[in-house]
């Protein structure tokens, strides 16, 4: 069976994943164009890595849940997807 993924994740000075729970989807991750900062996405190497207001890249059949971000608090991102392949 199949879901939507359709979720606004607010952004907050220390790394939080993107889902609380695994959550394996496909979806569209987008940095809001309303943000003050840029949003860090913690690297596979540990690193952080900017994405700037408006960036958005698609990722398929990923776990929510080991992708962290970190930012400004008050900005946000959105999930758009669903759990399909």
């Amino acid at each position: 069976m199949n879901n939507m993924i359709m979720r606004t994740v607010p952004v907050t000075a220390d790394y939080q994943p993107l889902s609380a729970v695994s959550l394996v989807g496909t979806v569209t991750i987008s940095a809001l164009p309303s943000n003050i900062g840029d949003v860090f996405f913690r690297g596979d190497d540990g690193s952080d890595v900017a994405w700037t207001r408006g960036e958005w890249h698609p990722v398929v059949r990923v776990d929510l849940s080991e992708i962290f971000i970190k930012g400004t608090p008050g900005d946000a991102v959105t999930l758009i997807g669903g759990t399909w392949g």
